[in-house]
């Protein structure tokens, strides 16, 4: 039999006819297989992390929450309750799981010395004295306490500080703090860019 495209559109729309008008629904069906593809799932609502859109994700892990087991992201999609997107993604936003299970994803802090051509792991803790060093070091170097006038300004120039989308506000309001309690005057959010 030799049909062409246009007998194959004829026949798939009378055959789609043809099932509503006798009953035969697909809805239990395709809730069905949701419903097996993130069975025994945590559910955990997120945001996503790529722009300043702030989409809402959820995030479905499997693992028993037992101390020592790190839960296995299984599937990740839009929050169709979250007022920004409702359940939609853009590609990188629904991309996230791959992004979660890649292979090189980095897991520690790492260091490349000035001068080297490799990068070294370090542990968290020396991550941040190091970085705690520079900041104090680069503060002292850079502090303006008075400007050409001889007013009192008390400003660091020689940092600055960008927030990120997936901030929380409550960490928005830390971090600005701190950067203001420095001296830091050139602070930016990525909501903004």
């Amino acid at each position: 039999m030799d049909t062409s495209r246009r007998d194959f559109f004829k026949i798939a729309t009378l055959g789609g006819v043809a099932a509503t008008v006798f009953g035969f629904d697909l809805a239990p069906a395709y809730a069905q297989l949701r419903e097996l593809k993130i069975a025994r799932a945590t559910e955990t609502r997120s945001t996503c992390p790529y722009c300043s859109v702030s989409c809402g994700v959820i995030i479905y892990t499997l693992g028993d929450k037992a101390k020592n087991v790190t839960p296995q992201v299984i599937h990740v999609e839009g929050d169709p309750d979250h007022p920004i997107n409702r359940g939609t993604l853009c590609p990188k936003g629904a991309s996230l799981e791959q992004d979660i299970l890649n292979e090189r994803r980095l897991l520690k802090p790492q260091v490349r010395r000035p001068g080297g051509t490799d990068w070294e792991d370090i542990s968290w803790n020396q991550a941040l004295d190091e970085i705690a060093q520079r900041v104090k070091k680069t503060r002292d170097d850079t502090f303006v306490e008075k400007d050409a006038q001889g007013h009192t300004v008390n400003r660091c120039e020689g940092i600055a500080f960008t927030g990120g989308c997936t901030d929380t506000n409550e960490f928005n309001f830390l971090a600005v703090k701190t950067m203001r309690s420095l001296g830091v005057c050139y602070l930016e959010n990525q909501a903004r860019v």
